[in-house]
């Protein structure tokens, strides 16, 4: 796929995908989200980390309203299953890390695409707002999922029902994303943190993130014995014996992702 609406760059196992509508605070229309979809899925095949990041002053301010003839337009329900749901699977369910780095204002859907991440690094010129209800609408895009999970319910319903800016260092302190970092290191911050993912144990990162997210719904047998299967597997890998020969040589290890 050509793309328009993003920019895609593989360096040293590191897949940044910029989020490149600068002119409309990068807003999702329908191309976008397409390409989206398809940056991840050839990202998770041929990199070790990605990250999601936007042009400008914003990271992504939601849906463009003013990508529909007309608000009767809008077929919702068919836009969230049809093409939100593909982007967010095809995030959640990468093998490989996904880092959103927010380095603006972060609204609605935008919010939510960020949170589908497996970590959010923000700036601390960032804001998250839950902006549905201005507009007659409850949060979407994986938000009622995600929002209660890693605010608790509390915070989850506020954000949702008052929606009102949360700046990126009262979403840290929530626990809403992993961290909040001063604007002037932002780049740089980021760049270290998928830095270090994309040079570790690719195969371990996945099973973390099988077995976390699995957590949610099964039972303590369940995740026990999902445990142990996945852990097996991890035994046999090649990242497995270089982590032990690393440890008792008193070496730093040298993953490969296999």
């Amino acid at each position: 796929m050509n793309y328009e609406t993003i920019r895609y760059d593989l360096s040293e196992g590191i897949a940044v995908i910029l989020l490149n509508r600068e002119e409309k605070m990068n807003a999702l229309n329908a191309q976008m989200r397409a390409e989206i979809t398809d940056a991840v899925k050839t990202a998770s095949a041929e990199a070790r980390v990605i990250v999601l990041t936007g042009a400008g002053r914003a990271f992504c301010s939601g849906q463009d309203l003013g990508d529909s003839a007309s608000v009767a337009a809008i077929d919702l329900e068919g836009t969230l299953r049809d093409e939100y749901e593909p982007m967010l699977r095809a995030i959640a369910e990468s093998p490989v890390p996904t880092i959103a780095a927010v380095n603006g204002a972060a609204a609605g859907a935008g919010a939510n695409l960020a949170l589908a991440c497996d970590v959010v690094i923000a700036s601390e010129a960032a804001v998250f707002v839950q902006a549905f209800t201005r507009i007659g609408l409850m949060p979407d895009a994986g938000g009622s999922y995600w929002l209660p999970r890693q605010m608790g319910a509390a915070k989850a319903m506020g954000a949702a029902l008052f929606a009102e800016a949360i700046s990126a260092r009262q979403a840290s302190d929530w626990g809403m994303i992993w961290e909040a970092v001063p604007e002037a290191e932002f780049e740089a911050h980021w760049l270290a943190r998928a830095t270090t993912l994309a040079t570790g144990p690719t195969l371990a990162y996945g099973a973390v993130k099988t077995a976390l997210r699995a957590a949610w719904q099964n039972s303590e047998e369940e995740q026990l014995a999902l445990e142990a299967h996945q852990q097996g597997q991890l035994g046999q890998t090649r990242d497995f014996q270089e982590g032990v020969m690393a440890f008792l040589e008193k070496r730093k290890a040298g993953f490969e992702g296999r």
